[in-house]
């Protein structure tokens, strides 16, 4: 289990939720040859939950791409791994168009807060909300305005 973003399996993220990113073809896998290096799940668009963030530009829903996952398999850990995933997300991001990329990670998230605030992504907002492998915990919001230039 990882100790900064409190994954349990079955409880978050489920079988079910991972299952439907893959369905809506919104999750993607970073190989090293063979081997899953890591990942994620990335909408081109930002939910309800999201409005409620003093966001730095008042964006339409399909004008966002929404981080939901990101993770490194334990072999591949401290290696830079999530950096290079990064870059390939706001690649991605910016190949579609939006005018933002916007994620929320747990507060007990320190190494993940510091690597988006290096990649530029601001600090927005704070919530404290219910989740089944968290209960009761903050979630501290970033965003990374991106040009529409490649």
């Amino acid at each position: 289990m990882n100790i900064h973003a409190r994954w349990i399996y079955g409880q978050h993220p489920t079988d079910a939720m991972i299952q439907s990113y893959i369905d809506r073809q919104e999750m993607y896998l970073f190989m090293d040859g063979q081997n899953v290096a890591g990942m994620t799940a990335i909408t081109m668009y930002q939910g309800e939950d999201y409005h409620e963030i003093p966001w730095s530009q008042n964006l339409k829903d399909d004008e966002v791409a929404s981080l939901h996952i990101l993770t490194v398999t334990p072999e591949y850990q401290g290696k830079g791994m999530s950096k290079r995933m990064m870059a390939e997300i706001i690649s991605l991001a910016m190949k579609k168009g939006k005018k933002a990329i916007r994620l929320d990670a747990l507060a007990s998230n320190i190494p993940a807060q510091h690597m988006y605030e290096k990649l530029g992504f601001v600090y927005r907002g704070k919530r404290n909300l219910y989740a089944e492998n968290t209960g009761w915990t903050d979630f501290l919001y970033y965003e990374l305005p991106i040009s529409k230039e490649i």
